[in-house]
């Protein structure tokens, strides 16, 4: 049993009731929901205070997991991720069996695949790809630590994971490309 067991059963229960979750990630502390429900996306975006025509971040296990949510052109894509050191989000063309309101208002949406221990169990054990953004109101500095976060984001949520909330280290958002033509385009 890992320590952080308890917190995965709370989120789970909390996600599969529509709720929305304050969770450490592989990055910063996000705020997050099942990605496949538009409702709970928008409790997202009316707790951020945050533009409707902004898509998120969503967050898989797996290559395999990924290939379910999103169109791969090329598979060199995941070697490329292989190098990679800092976690790195990627913008994929087409976007499949997702919320509506998850999706760009091109058809794309950017996922990462998580190496962070904690998030990888928590998505298998769920079951679904968790959508994935920053615990900050738009606008505002995203939280480098827990203790950064704003009062109004964790009242807002229907469950704060406890594991990780004392860790001082200092977090930084993920890199984001995209991956076109067999080439990287870095967006941040």
């Amino acid at each position: 049993m890992n320590s952080f067991d308890p917190d995965i059963e709370n989120c789970i229960r909390v996600l599969q009731n529509g709720g929305i979750i304050l969770y450490p990630t592989d990055t910063i502390w996000g705020i997050g929901c099942d990605a496949t429900d538009a409702a709970a996306v928008e409790r997202i975006i009316a707790l951020k205070n945050r533009p409707e025509n902004k898509s998120f971040v969503v967050l898989v296990a797996t290559e395999n997991e990924l290939i379910k949510y999103a169109t791969v052109p090329d598979q060199n894509v995941f070697k490329y991720l292989e190098t990679t050191i800092k976690p790195t989000t990627v913008i994929y063309e087409s976007a499949v069996g997702l919320a509506q309101n998850v999706i760009a208002g091109d058809g794309s949406v950017a996922i990462r695949i998580c190496r962070d221990s904690f998030c990888k169990q928590l998505i298998k054990r769920f079951g679904k790809p968790i959508v994935s953004t920053s615990a900050n109101i738009a606008g505002m500095q995203p939280p480098s630590a827990f203790s950064d976060i704003d009062n109004a984001i964790k009242s807002g949520v229907d469950y704060m994971v406890k594991y990780k909330q004392i860790d001082t280290t200092i977090a930084s958002p993920s890199s984001i490309i995209r991956w076109k033509d067999g080439k990287v385009e870095v967006i941040r």
